[in-house]
């Protein structure tokens, strides 16, 4: 249940010798500079940018992976930042490249593309540099925003060392005397089965503690975050850093306001479903945390073995080529499966052009877990379809559709889960709550956090100061708009905006898991309704990769995300699913 990297590369040498390789053949691209308008010079210039995709990437990933396993490796990090500074350098090399391209022209660049067949899958790279031609600097200017590149990215690297590699575990002693260590990963599980208030509010702080105590450095490692995406829009000249973020891949910034908007408006089942929840457990007072804890008890564990059983299980009525990735993408080797010293928190799914996708776990056999190996797989499989119907540079499909794949996989998990249960009274409760709280978090919690950065954003823009204390007021007030719950009771729960890593290492991305999700609700309840082609739409949204804008890719698939009519559907969902937990409960 460990990674298998030799998959990548049988010998360290061979590594070493894919990077030299790489460093290579960025010395060698930037020798293209000035010549990219000689039809054999520019086709020379393109097939060495595959090359690089084929030997660099490969390299990438196992450094980035190798890294993952163990955060307080010195040599990992070592051999990853061998990697960072290589291609931190290719984007200094080829810095030249994109004024170039818009001085030619794009009638001749077109022309030279499609020219060549081995070419036409960088076509829509250059429709989209066209269209952002007017965000594109001249050659020295390019050269200069590359040099800093480094320094730009350097708030995420902090942000790792301080929550990865220098983070210190808390012990905490239990009711029953019983001595555990707590760590990002498992202090949920120990919270869901956790029957003292006292003790999870202890379990609790044992990790966010560790925020308060560092709250002043986070802030400021975030302020450079904050900085970089400012000085990045006003030298690309945007409006703002959300539009920054937004552009290249066409997506409007009324989607983000929309989502954020009607998030807002309708609020009122979260806060109905947080009242059902605290009568049900008996709660004089309902703290975040509170959220990990079960309706109705149980002691059920579910093994990793298990885990897959289930998923494979409920996909058993899909086509044998979907099933058939799903077994592949869990195949030995390409999973790591339970927490580790020093190993990254969390799960994801990583993948590189034309080569088998990784996933990472800290399984801890919780129902939770069951649904995220369903979760990591459904992002596996996409860049499975995306490497069948794509070519190298078009297999890389945007953050906005990502979560699509996955959260799909969930939806008919959790159906199938529910239709094959006994229904009992506890078992109908238990599923309510797993579909609500899914709602909850994919769709109301991650819209809150957009919102946080939206917020926090306007700060820099705004030339306002940013302190702990400012953007902990930020997460106050948005807790309490939504939840209507006042986390400063809870003292260490104001700093979740420095517990949060997407925050720091991928700004603007959270609120892509609420599209998504909308999206997939949308595509999943066609399949289940059987709509006709529902299913075949579905798979070519997948196999469709980066080859389009992603809002037309969604529209193409049944979804118009330019609208609020998905977003609605989803807080109507959640109402009539807490409706339905409130007279299982008899309230």
């Amino acid at each position: 249940m460990k990674w298998d990297l030799t998959y990548l590369f049988k010998t360290q040498e061979d590594f070493n010798q894919a990077l030299q390789t790489t460093m290579g053949i960025i010395d060698k691209l930037a020798t293209y500079k000035g010549q990219l308008h000689l039809e054999e010079k520019f086709v020379e210039y393109y097939l060495l940018q595959k090359k690089l995709t084929e030997v660099g990437l490969r390299a990438y990933q196992y450094a980035s992976l190798k890294s993952d396993l163990n955060k307080k490796d010195a040599n990992n990090a070592k051999q990853l930042q061998m990697v960072q500074i290589g291609f931190a350098k290719l984007s200094e090399a080829c810095s030249f490249e994109e004024p170039e391209l818009i001085s030619i022209g794009k009638e001749t660049i077109m022309k030279y593309a499609h020219n060549h067949k081995e070419l036409h899958e960088f076509e829509f790279g250059f429709e989209k540099l066209f269209r952002r031609q007017e965000h594109i600097l001249d050659d020295n200017s390019e050269a200069l925003l590359a040099n800093f590149n480094r320094l730009a990215t350097s708030g995420r690297e902090l942000y790792s060392s301080l929550s990865v590699a220098d983070m210190e575990n808390s012990d905490v002693m239990l009711d029953n005397g019983e001595i555990v260590t707590i760590t990002n990963s498992n202090y949920r599980a120990y919270i869901s089965k956790s029957k003292s208030p006292k003790e999870r509010e202890e379990i609790f702080r044992a990790v966010f503690s560790y925020y308060d105590i560092h709250k002043n450095t986070y802030a400021n490692i975030y302020k450079t975050v904050l900085e970089a995406d400012f000085a990045w829009m006003k030298a690309r000249k945007y409006e703002t850093s959300v539009e920054s973020y937004l552009f290249n891949n066409a997506i409007p910034v009324d989607v983000y306001y929309s989502l954020t908007q009607v998030a807002k408006e309708t609020t009122a089942p979260v806060k109905k479903y947080i009242q059902l929840r605290k009568k049900a457990l008996g709660l004089e007072t309902y703290h975040t945390y509170d959220r990990f804890l079960e309706l109705v008890q149980t002691d059920k564990e579910y093994e990793y073995e298990e885990a897959r059983t289930l998923f494979f299980n409920s996909i058993k009525d899909f086509p044998a080529d979907f099933q058939d990735k799903a077994h592949e993408v869990l195949k030995e080797g390409f999973v790591d499966v339970f927490e580790a010293d020093g190993k990254r928190t969390g799960a994801y799914s990583s993948s590189m052009p034309d080569l088998h996708p990784y996933i990472l776990l800290n399984y801890s056999k919780t129902l939770g877990d069951v649904f995220t190996v369903a979760h990591e797989a459904g992002h596996s499989m996409h860049s499975m379809y995306a490497a069948e119907g794509q070519p190298s540079a078009l297999q890389d499909y945007t953050i906005f559709v990502a979560e699509v794949a996955s959260t799909f996989n969930e939806h008919n998990l959790l159906d199938y889960i529910i239709k094959n249960s006994n229904a009992s009274k506890n078992d109908k409760i238990a599923l309510l709550q797993r579909a609500i709280d899914d709602i909850m978090s994919t769709f109301y919690r991650q819209t809150l956090f957009a919102l946080y950065e939206l917020e926090a954003h306007k700060l820099m823009e705004n030339n306002q100061p940013i302190t702990a204390d400012i953007l902990s007021e930020i997460m106050i007030n948005l807790y309490k708009e939504f939840y209507d719950l006042d986390i400063t009771t809870e003292e260490v729960k104001q700093f979740v905006w420095a517990y949060i890593p997407h925050l720091f290492y991928t700004p603007f991305y959270v609120y892509q898991y609420a599209t998504s999700f909308a999206a997939s609700l949308k595509i999943y309840e066609d399949v289940k309704n059987k709509v006709a082609g529902a299913f075949e739409r579905y798979i070519g949204l997948l196999k469709s990769g980066g080859s389009k804008f992603p809002v037309e890719q969604l529209k193409e698939a049944g979804v118009d995300l330019t609208k609020k009519d998905a977003f609605i559907a989803v807080s109507n969902r959640l109402s009539e699913l807490v409706n339905q937990l409130a007279i299982e409960l008899g309230e």
